[in-house]
């Protein structure tokens, strides 16, 4: 695979997850300094998000309401009454690198690669295969000192039946590793229950 064709790989991902309704998934992020998290993450289209902690603050559900813009919180589970509602930029609400639940979602890490290859290069890597199913592998670069989010580049492997990132590292301005996440059992147009965003 050539540079051209990895960006059609690129492009054609973005396009495949425009036509997607839902997807789950269980994302299991590592930083460079080895913290861990892992949860589980639901997203129905026109923003929703559901998010299931498992590690650390098992028990903690986040729901993203895109009509509301608010995130209702569960400290202790479902079966316990919600916190308030708090904005997505509250801070209480961000992640170590700062990304916001409403811009969490695979559609937003494609923009952010999109963006990134506008200012830089794709190329490919070698291929992988990740828990049973063979994945391509992107390599997405700014050029000197860009980047997009607080990264400068982007390994990204992309399943090849859906194209639906299945793995992606992502790398500083000084190619020093920020994170590595793992999403290989992810789903595509799953049929979540009626009331699962709306509890």
């Amino acid at each position: 695979m050539d540079g051209a064709a990895s960006e059609s790989w690129l492009a054609e991902a973005e396009a495949r997850f425009r036509s997607l309704s839902t997807y789950r998934t269980t994302i299991q992020s590592t930083a460079a300094d080895g913290e861990r998290q892992v949860m589980r993450y639901s997203y129905r289209k026109p923003g929703w998000v559901r998010i299931e902690f498992i590690q650390p603050h098992k028990g903690l559900v986040l729901i993203y309401d895109p009509a509301a813009h608010k995130v209702r919180i569960w400290p202790f589970g479902l079966q316990r009454l919600p916190a308030p509602s708090l904005a997505p930029e509250n801070p209480l609400l961000r992640g170590r690198s700062g990304q916001r639940i409403d811009h969490s979602d695979v559609g937003a890490l494609l923009e952010n690669l999109l963006q990134l290859r506008a200012c830089g290069s794709v190329a490919p890597l070698d291929e992988m295969d990740i828990a049973g199913r063979p994945a391509l592998g992107l390599d997405i670069a700014g050029a000197a000192g860009a980047g997009v989010a607080g990264v400068h580049r982007y390994h990204v492997w992309l399943a090849r039946d859906s194209l639906f990132p299945l793995k992606v590292e992502n790398f500083d301005v000084g190619e020093r590793l920020i994170e590595t996440v793992d999403m290989r059992d992810a789903e595509i147009d799953v049929p979540f229950p009626e009331r699962f965003f709306v509890p």
